[in-house]
């Protein structure tokens, strides 16, 4: 089985992280491949720049579509998730998606923990795109932007506020640059939390194995 994770964004470090995670949980079981995305930004922090990835977005499944069993989108706003599904055949996943679905799986409540406050509207637009409003208690994110992802105990924090001020049982990595965290903060906390890389991952391989994909019937 062949995995293709698109990363939206033109970070070739954050490129290497996620290609890192998601080798270490594929254990040489399936075959797994990150990109990124040309001609996109280095961050995707806005709906312009999600317009601004999807020509290369696009451009990527179409050019990989006959050797992959599945793609990953991987970015936690799920960038153009909705167009990439429509285009292609395999299965498409989107780290949002995954990671906040699998959540309610895990708990009554979850919190997603985020690299800045900018991205809390987003965060809470997305969970009621997929009805999850009800049971995301809380996006937290630092005052300063944290974007570059490297300062673990600062999200390790920002994780134990959900759980002890807004009864969170489980947390969500809300950016894939925090690729990597889950085992470490959870570990600490004592509550699942999720890398929406992996998340994506176990559900990828399992649509490609029951061999299902997103519905054409009124497309």
């Amino acid at each position: 089985m062949r995995i293709l994770i698109l990363n939206p964004n033109s970070d070739d470090s954050m490129t290497r992280s996620i290609q890192r995670s998601a080798e270490e949980f594929a254990a040489g079981e399936f075959e797994v491949r990150t990109v990124s995305t040309p001609g996109s930004p280095a961050f995707i922090d806005t709906y312009q720049d999600q317009l601004a990835a999807a020509p290369g977005m696009e451009t990527l499944v179409r050019e990989h579509e006959v050797e992959t069993d599945a793609f990953i989108n991987a970015c936690h706003c799920d960038p153009n998730l909705d167009a990439l599904k429509e285009m292609t055949d395999r299965p498409v996943v989107g780290i949002g998606e995954a990671s906040m679905k699998m959540a309610t799986m895990l708990g009554h409540r979850f919190s997603v923990v985020s690299t800045g406050r900018n991205s809390i509207p987003g965060k809470k637009a997305l969970a009621r795109k997929y009805h999850l409003d009800q049971l995301l208690v809380s996006v937290r994110a630092p005052i300063e932007d944290a974007s570059d992802c490297s300062n673990e105990e600062l999200f390790l924090s920002l994780a134990r506020t959900a759980v002890d001020e807004d009864m969170a049982e489980v947390i969500v990595l809300g950016c894939a640059g925090l690729t990597g965290m889950d085992k470490k903060i959870q570990r600490k906390l004592g509550v699942p939390v999720l890398d929406g890389v992996v998340c994506a991952l176990i559900i990828a391989t399992g649509m490609a194995r029951y061999g299902v994909s997103t519905s054409k019937v009124f497309r």
